[in-house]
């Protein structure tokens, strides 16, 4: 069970005290890079997609060797890191955190440094932010936040990425309407938004919004951020440039999922939802997704749908961020 697995010593984001301040070489959250880090970042990405469909397949890190652990199931992150690490000539390891010693069998700071004498970058996609934070405290090789509870930052990210394809490389003065949750995923596009001059909403039922403490930590990193919250989606949604939404009961959120079906029952991106942003807004979900509970099929399938761009540009985001953290 996920409670065995515990990181003395390390602080949780948005907990009391001081957060945890990731080494340069890290992505942990989005809160640790410059906006200017990650416009070079997403430069990257659109030139790598670019040789990718004209062929081309540089390989600049030949016998380096990437290792992911995984607590949560999953798909595109998965498939993307791995892909990823493989098209640029490396190798790819997969562990369970049972298989890497997490559960208990070792203390959490040996196998950290185990990882960083063999592995060249270690992805972990877990539950916990303080476990991704130990890893990184002790490994010395570049730790990569394949998903937390709290932090979902290569989708954001990636969705930047998909944003920048539908409007161009300058996103400042856009509108990002997130219906949905205040979950690890709307906090991570909430960050990237804001450091990139994009006004973010977050469209959610009361006693769905960011909590203080991220909002604090939001407005201190991004003084003037662009962060506000709605509780009417067609109000909410007016004029905005894009349309996100996400699962409303996450993984790990199972015993939720009834309340949460009640709580968002009038928060389903349909057609007319849509039909309510700007003419050429665009939606986006990073996946999997439910339709006829957090969207319909006629949004999520229809022409104004970024979604399988946003899947592909997982990967193209996995090769720009290896080639920056190990290049």
């Amino acid at each position: 069970m996920s409670e065995t697995l515990t990181f003395p010593g390390a602080a949780i984001d948005g907990a009391a005290g001081a957060p945890f301040v990731a080494p340069e070489n890290c992505l942990l959250t989005l809160f640790d890079w410059s906006a200017e880090r990650i416009e070079a970042l997403l430069d990257a990405a659109a030139t790598l997609k670019a040789q990718y469909r004209a062929g081309e397949c540089p390989r600049p890190l030949v016998g380096r060797t990437l290792v992911q652990i995984y607590d949560k199931p999953s798909l595109r992150t998965r498939l993307s890191f791995a892909t990823a690490m493989t098209q640029l000539g490396g190798n790819d390891l997969f562990l369970t955190s049972k298989e890497a010693g997490l559960m208990g069998r070792e203390d959490p700071s040996d196998v950290a440094r185990v990882l960083g004498r063999m592995a060249d970058a270690v992805v972990m996609r877990t539950f916990g932010q303080e476990r991704v934070e130990a890893l990184a405290a002790d490994a010395g090789v570049p730790i990569v936040n394949g998903l937390t509870d709290e932090f979902h930052p290569c989708q954001a990210l990636t969705d930047l990425l998909t944003l920048r394809e539908a409007f161009g490389e300058d996103l400042s003065g856009r509108h990002v309407v997130f219906v949905g949750d205040g979950n690890n995923v709307s906090r991570s596009l909430a960050i990237a938004c804001a450091k990139l001059g994009v006004r973010f909403t977050l469209c959610s039922p009361p006693g769905y919004e960011f909590d203080g403490a991220f909002l604090d930590r939001l407005a201190e990193a991004v003084p003037g951020a662009r962060v506000d919250h709605g509780a009417m989606p067609s109000r909410a949604v007016a004029g905005a440039d894009a349309v996100v939404t996400d699962v409303w009961a996450s993984m790990g959120q199972e015993a939720q999922r009834e309340e949460k079906l009640r709580a968002f029952a009038n928060y389903q991106v349909d057609a007319s939802l849509l039909n309510a942003a700007a003419d050429d807004a665009v939606f986006l979900h990073c996946l999997p997704a439910h339709r006829g509970e957090e969207v319909t099929a006629e949004v999520i399938d229809g022409p104004r749908s970024r979604v399988f761009d946003q899947a592909e540009n997982r990967m193209h985001l996995a090769r720009a961020l290896f080639v920056e953290l190990l290049g």
